[in-house]
Order: C-alpha cells, then structure tokens, then sequence
C-alpha cells in the first residue's frame, strides 16, 4: 500500500517500541515508505498504459522485490524534526549514530542564492539528510518551492527550437537564425573512458574494485550533471522570454528502430551504449526549469521524421539524409544545410 496515512496508523506503535524513535521520526518512516510505493505504483500504471499502446513488450520489475534503503539517508518533516535558526544554523532530530536524546544544532554552508531562499522562509518542504560515503560528510537536501508565473504560449514572440544528439549534445537556433551549437565529442570521450573503467572493475569484483566504482560512478555522474547544467543555462540566458521547442522523448527507445544483441555489428552496440548512457531528459527537465525562472517557457513537441523534412519545400524523405549523415540535401528544391540544425529549424516562407 502506499496511502500513508494507513502505513502510519498500522505501524507507528510498532516502531516507536521497536527501535524506540521519537514520535516525528516514527511518522517520517511510513511516509518515506509510501512516497516510494506511489512511485513505484505510478511507473507500474506508466507502463501497463505503454504496452497496451505497443509502445513496449518488457513488464516493470520494480514491485517484484522490496525497495531497499541505505541506513545513512533520513528524510525530516520540516517544523517537526528539522528547523532553521539564525546565523545559518539548523536544528536536527539527533541522529541514531550521536543519541536519540534531543536534538543537535549544527552549522550549514551552500549556494549563496539557495542560502538566501532558506533564511527569507523559502523551504516549506521536507528534507533528507544523505551521507557522502567517500568524502565522510554529511549533506541536508532541502527541498524549495518557489511561485513562478507560468507564461502562455501566445506571450511570447521569440520561437527557438532545440535538438539532441551525440555528435552534438544540444543545437539551438531561432526564427532569426541564430544558432549555436554543442559538441559532445569531449564529453562523450570521458563518458566512453569511465564507462570501460567501470566495466573492468565490476568483471574484478573485488572489495577494492568495489570502493574504486563508487567513484568512478561519481565522477561520471557529475560530468553528466555538470555538463547539462551549463548547457542549459547558456540557452536559457542566450533565448531570454522566448518559447522554446523540445523533442519529445517520450518512448523513444521503443520508437527508434536499432538492432540489437548479436543482430548489431559493434559499432551499433557502441551506438546503442552512447545513446542509452548519455542523460538527454535531464538536459530536457534542466532547461524547462530554467527558462520558468527566466521568464520563457518550454513546450514538448513531436520530432517525427523532423530530420528528413525539409524546411523550405517540406519534402520528406530518407533520401534527403545521404548514408544518415551530417549533410541535408533536399531531393527536391536542392536545400544543403546541416543535418542537426535541419531538426530545429524553422519553416521558411
């Protein structure tokens, strides 16, 4: 079950004797619960929809084991078990590694505009508390809730349009045609090196090899954070008040058509790992969040055979991309652009 209130009634008295928890965390843990079960819950309706459209044969799995949770992560109830004071301090539930006696109030450092939305009375969320095994330290994840306006379409009269890609990360152009482009060739050579890194330390399986792989995994994460976080805010910052176009990604691993397994040479199963390894809808989210703050907005639109249609004539055809590659050739009106910017780009008149 996931409904909350009944995972807390049938189980408060339980761990309150059990593990003898204060009342607030006694209530944390059975909403932690079933905030998990309602997410698993709504991937296992997602995907029952998805393949009664035929959009998938594979069944969710998520429900078939338990979750499991890392003993070091504890999620607050803000108000209750956690507070913000003055002077950058916060009040915490003692955790279970100090006492279970009171509470322990510790200094904290962070963003600077985060700080400031923290002590002007911003979070009106929960939080989690995570331990950074490697670095020893522990870090609160506060979560901010902020009123933005959120424009129509009709307010904006700037259109920009963005693709994804593997030779480049993002391409970006507006109805003034003014593009820009973001090679991925650098970034995808460190994500390819992390990548068989990661592949010899788990074929290892040693203790050592284990620890290393939590690292490699971290660095690797953080590339991919860090490269769409600037990404994302170079378009936004570049195409103020504007509404901005993105491909819509959803299903898209079951709508592209790619061999796989024995049936794919191995440069198609290096192709297949690129673009199952790189994070295209986190790019997505990062810039649909920040054009909100910045006053545009991002609307999802269908990219069907956008790569093979021409922008002048609108002739659509396989043709028009020669052996799939970076050259456009329009098999009609004789148009020669770059195939990435022919996704994005607008339709002349």
């Amino acid at each position: 079950m996931s409904n909350t209130v009944g995972l807390q009634e049938g189980t408060y008295l339980d761990i309150r004797t059990g593990f003898q928890l204060h009342a607030p965390m006694a209530c944390s843990a059975p909403r932690q619960v079933g905030a998990t079960y309602k997410a698993l819950w709504t991937k296992v309706k997602a995907n029952a929809a998805a393949r009664a459209a035929g959009h998938t044969k594979k069944r969710y799995r998520g429900l078939d084991q338990p979750p499991k949770y890392v003993s070091p992560t504890l999620t607050y109830q803000l108000g209750h078990d956690s507070s913000f004071k003055t002077e950058q301090r916060v009040s915490l539930l003692s955790l279970g590694l100090l006492s279970l006696d009171g509470r322990v109030i510790v200094r904290y450092t962070g963003y600077a505009r985060h700080v400031a939305l923290i002590q002007h009375g911003a979070p009106n969320a929960g939080a989690k508390l995570w331990y950074d095994k490697p670095h020893k330290q522990f870090y609160l994840l506060v979560s901010l809730e902020l009123e933005v306006a959120d424009p129509s379409p009709t307010d904006h009269q700037r259109v920009v349009g963005r693709d994804v890609g593997q030779r480049y990360l993002a391409v970006v152009t507006d109805m003034q045609h003014t593009t820009a482009f973001f090679p991925g060739k650098e970034a995808r050579a460190r994500a390819d090196h992390y990548a068989r890194l990661r592949k010899r330390l788990q074929r290892k399986g040693t203790r050592t090899a284990t620890r290393r792989l939590i690292v490699i995994t971290g660095r690797e994460r953080r590339l991919k954070h860090e490269r769409n976080h600037s990404i994302s805010r170079q378009i936004v910052d570049a195409y103020p008040a504007s509404l901005i176009g993105l491909e819509d990604l959803t299903h898209i691993r079951e709508r592209t058509k790619r061999k796989h397994g024995k049936q794919a040479s191995r440069k198609q199963r290096r192709a297949n790992g690129h673009t199952s390894q790189w994070a295209f809808a986190e790019l997505q989210g990062y810039v649909a969040y920040k054009a909100l703050l910045a006053g545009s907005r991002a609307v999802q639109v269908d990219a069907y055979k956008t790569s093979q249609a021409c922008p002048r004539c609108g002739h659509t055809a396989e043709e028009n991309r020669p052996h799939k590659g970076l050259l456009f050739i329009c098999q009609v009106c004789h148009l020669i652009l770059h195939a990435d910017l022919i996704r994005v780009l607008p339709q002349y008149e």
